[in-house]
């Protein structure tokens, strides 16, 4: 792959929660160099993993500038993001927002968006009014920080987008996995948003996501696994991982009518423009 863009999955969970079956994280940065994969996003749902995410990027780091012996390519990249899924929106955000805090200090740049945060309408594991709460709390953060918002919304698509205008929708924001089809991709584009591709677009019955993808300008596009859920085609039923990346970035370039290199170099930079890395 020396010298082809490289894909970045722009979200994914690789702290121990997520790793029920023990897996190493840093080993599957190796596999993820392999399929072209030179950059992950690792994502926070509580506060203890989005300490997890943070320690997880400075180890990737480290690793990744040791040399020949490393488990992790020379040169691969990572970040983080601290935020408090909907689902856990009843316990409050003051312990996200201390953790927050507390890696923005340390002043190493790790750190490069909240979320991902947002309201779940289909679950509902906290009520909808502690969602809205914690939503509107965590959009605050990243204005106040300047940082990237990353969005979780499902079956609740009116109200993320009105919590996110009446709270003021901060300058860069991500609607991770993105579910709906086209009008609710124009509504996301219309306030700014970025949308972010998963392995959703290669299932069967997803032909409005394969249409927002289709119409989704390459510079608001970018493509994440969501690891270890939402396994693309034709992995599905296996636990994600950062590398099968490319065959969702693969997916979405062929509802373009491009090649997956071009997809891949479009793609890697519009993520480095969501998350203020250009």
């Amino acid at each position: 792959m020396t010298g082809a863009p490289r894909w970045i999955d722009s979200h994914c969970h690789l702290q121990d929660r997520y790793r029920p079956d023990g897996a190493d994280a840093l080993a599957a940065l190796a596999e993820a160099d392999a399929a072209g994969v030179g950059g992950v996003v690792c994502v926070g749902t509580d506060a203890p993993t989005s300490r997890q995410a943070v320690e997880l990027v400075g180890a990737i780091r480290a690793a990744a500038g040791a040399g020949a012996a490393s488990r992790v390519p020379a040169g691969f990249e990572a970040w983080a993001t601290m935020g408090l899924h909907p689902h856990e929106a009843s316990q409050g955000v003051a312990d996200v927002e201390e953790a927050l805090d507390e890696a923005l200090a340390a002043g190493h740049g790790a750190v490069v968006a909240v979320g991902e945060c947002g309201l779940d309408y289909h679950y509902e594991h906290s009520p909808r009014p502690a969602q809205r709460e914690a939503f509107a709390a965590q959009i605050a953060l990243a204005r106040r920080h300047g940082l990237t918002l990353v969005v979780h919304t499902r079956d609740a698509w009116d109200d993320t987008l009105d919590v996110l205008v009446a709270t003021g929708v901060p300058e860069r924001v991500v609607m991770h996995c993105f579910t709906g089809g086209p009008a609710e991709a124009r509504r996301c584009l219309d306030i700014g948003a970025f949308l972010s591709f998963s392995g959703i677009v290669t299932f069967k019955g997803a032909d409005d996501v394969r249409a927002a993808a289709a119409l989704c300008p390459l510079d608001r596009l970018l493509v994440e696994t969501d690891a270890p859920f939402l396994a693309p085609v034709p992995h599905r039923g296996q636990q994600n991982r950062p590398a099968w990346v490319a065959a969702v970035g693969e997916a979405v370039a062929a509802l373009k009518d491009m090649a997956p290199a071009t997809l891949a170099g479009a793609a890697a930079l519009s993520t480095r423009r969501a998350f203020a890395l250009v």
